[in-house]
């Protein structure tokens, strides 16, 4: 038997190889505009309400094409698995990190059991594209002092040097009443087994293909206990020097009432750390809620000006602590208490955790494998009216430009462009920030660039 240390070592040189292996309009044309999501009022550019607008001499609303790759990607989330996912893992009756490591019918080792070969069935079916494996850690609690935990691991190798590295990570344990009990019941339907049915979907779909990014799903223990697994994984990762472009905390996301019966079904909740100009983690946020607009979702992304509700924390801290850009994707509405002894799965709502689902999906194919965003982006103001100007990107079938108003948690509006890799236009003196994403042929919109700040 290996001890802990000579694991950790070998599965460090497992990840290094794989992450080492990754690495229109004329210029005075006026721009299209067409309005984003909105938690706040809009732009004060004319509009009148938040829909299609025209501006006096700027031009009609771009309508989205209403059929790409995304769409068909999407449709693959299949309700059922996801439910019959949150089913076992609840008939475990609890998952607390204290409980039996042994038994076959109950705790987290049961769990475990399930959680690794759901991702070896995957492992076998991905013709050679999907990696997995098991990396443990010491968790510490009060009643049980050490004991060892394991958070579970796939990688889908990326194909372009320095494409970076995507997280999509979800926490598989639960806790009752009281908290520190391992034998009372503790389902935990919706927290987290919502997340981790949505995991297992998202790498059932993806590892039967390829994509520029590496992409790693995982399935972290004791984040009830002071996230401790995605802490030591985050560590991990550290240690490794892996490039990380985002971590995606996907974690209660099957609910749409909250504690008063009230619904909300039409959105999932973005939160990421401050502050709202210069943070890594907002940035990926507001990419996210971009994103979401232009792969016609049906739920809205709305970014939230918090790192997580207050008082309460997620697996996304442990990236965030180390630089990382990360956020958590959580439902708008809140209708079981951590801990619940009744959220079970009666009160998952399967359509809206499908419609989650295929959110976080669109976000992993946009940022994994959409066009890679445009770089060297100038915008010059020197003489004349602003004039924006940028790299071709070599897929790009044409391309969108994001705009931010001063305050704004994420871009307010944004122009459809094609034809050119320039555009001149007085308006870009309104905004706070502007970035750029390239479109391709397959309708996939990737990630945005830096953001720049008009002077």
């Amino acid at each position: 038997m290996k001890s802990l240390r000579e694991t950790t070592a070998i599965l460090c040189g497992f990840v290094l190889l794989l992450v080492a292996c990754n690495l229109g309009a004329s210029d005075n044309a006026p721009p299209t505009l067409a309005p984003l999501p909105t938690l706040t009022p809009p732009a004060t550019l004319g509009y009148a309400a938040v829909g299609p607008a025209r501006v006096p001499g700027v031009g009609a609303t771009a309508v989205a094409p209403a059929e790409s790759k995304i769409s068909a990607i999407l449709e693959q989330v299949e309700s059922d698995r996801l439910m019959s996912h949150i089913r076992t893992l609840q008939d475990f009756r609890t998952r607390h990190v204290n409980s039996s490591q042994v038994s076959s019918n109950e705790g987290i080792g049961a769990a475990r059991a399930y959680l690794t070969g759901q991702f070896e069935t995957y492992r076998q079916t991905s013709n050679g594209g999907l990696y997995t494996f098991d990396l443990p850690f010491e968790s510490v609690t009060a009643d049980a002092g050490r004991r060892l935990q394991h958070n579970i691991v796939a990688v889908i190798q990326g194909t372009e040097v320095g494409a970076g590295t995507l997280i999509v990570g979800a926490h598989y344990d639960s806790v009752g009443r009281p908290l520190d009990s391992a034998t009372v019941d503790a389902p935990g339907a919706n927290d987290n087994g919502s997340g981790v049915a949505a995991v297992l979907e998202l790498a059932r779909i993806m590892s039967k293909s390829r994509f520029k990014a590496t992409i790693m799903f995982v399935l972290f223990s004791a984040e009830e206990v002071g996230r401790q697994g995605s802490r030591a994984f985050a560590s991990w990762i550290r240690e490794n020097q892996t490039d990380v472009i985002g971590m995606i905390n996907v974690d209660t996301i099957g609910n749409v009432h909250d504690f008063n019966g009230l619904v909300n079904d039409s959105e999932l909740r973005v939160f990421s750390a401050g502050p709202n100009e210069t943070s890594i983690s907002r940035k990926l946020a507001r990419g996210v809620n971009f994103i979401g607009f232009n792969s016609g979702l049906d739920l809205d992304l709305t970014v939230q000006d918090a790192i997580d509700r207050e008082n309460r924390y997620g697996d996304h801290f442990s990236f965030s602590e180390l630089e990382y850009p990360a956020i958590r994707l959580i439902n708008a509405f809140e209708e079981k208490r951590n801990g619940d002894p009744t959220d079970t799965i009666e009160f998952i709502e399967s359509g809206y955790l499908r419609s989650a689902t295929q959110a976080v999906l669109a976000i992993l194919t946009s940022l994994a494998d959409g066009p890679r965003p445009p770089d060297n982006i100038v915008l010059r103001v020197n003489a004349g009216e602003p004039e924006l100007v940028w790299a071709p990107v070599t897929e790009a079938t044409s391309y969108i430009i994001a705009l931010r108003p001063p305050g704004s948690l994420y871009y307010e509006r944004q122009i459809a462009h094609s034809g050119s890799t320039s555009m001149t236009w007085s308006g870009f003196r309104d905004f706070a920030a502007i970035a750029i994403a390239a479109t391709d042929g397959a309708g996939i919109t990737g990630p945005l660039s830096r953001e720049i700040i008009p002077r």
